[in-house]
């Protein structure tokens, strides 16, 4: 059973994935630790923020056990509330940086990553999934 990746997700290419592929929830938890980083920072929270192993949490997300359009459902409703958060920011909230995973990061960029993420994922579909 193959069903259609939404527009919303990923841009109207009317790409098409296995039903067994459990890239949206993925990329939706990721954009939820991106988004938690952001507004904490954003916060000026000054706590260190831990990094995360996406590769444990994959098998006990239970995404395999969930349909396409309810995994696209969750993505679309994250994503909506990245926009949210970034869209209501302050003006100086961009530019807090703090430290995530060790390393040193702005808000402003965790913006960047959320949507680079999400990108990438749609690039390795294309590949996988409409080669030549």
């Amino acid at each position: 059973m193959r069903e259609r990746i939404s527009d919303v997700v990923f841009g109207g290419s009317g790409l098409h994935i296995g039903r067994n592929d459990d890239t949206p929830g993925h990329v939706a938890d990721a954009e939820r630790v991106f988004s938690y980083r952001a507004l904490r920072i954003a916060r000026a929270d000054p706590a260190p923020l831990a990094g995360f192993d996406e590769n444990a949490w994959v098998p006990t997300s239970g995404a395999k056990a969930r349909t396409m359009a309810d995994l696209l459902g969750e993505f679309q409703a994250v994503r909506a509330a990245t926009v949210a958060l970034f869209r209501h920011l302050p003006a100086e909230a961009p530019l807090r940086r703090g430290t995530a995973n060790n390393k040193e990061v702005s808000v402003r960029a965790l913006a960047w990553i959320a949507v680079g993420h999400a990108l990438h994922h749609q690039r390795l579909i294309r590949e996988r999934y409409l080669p030549g």
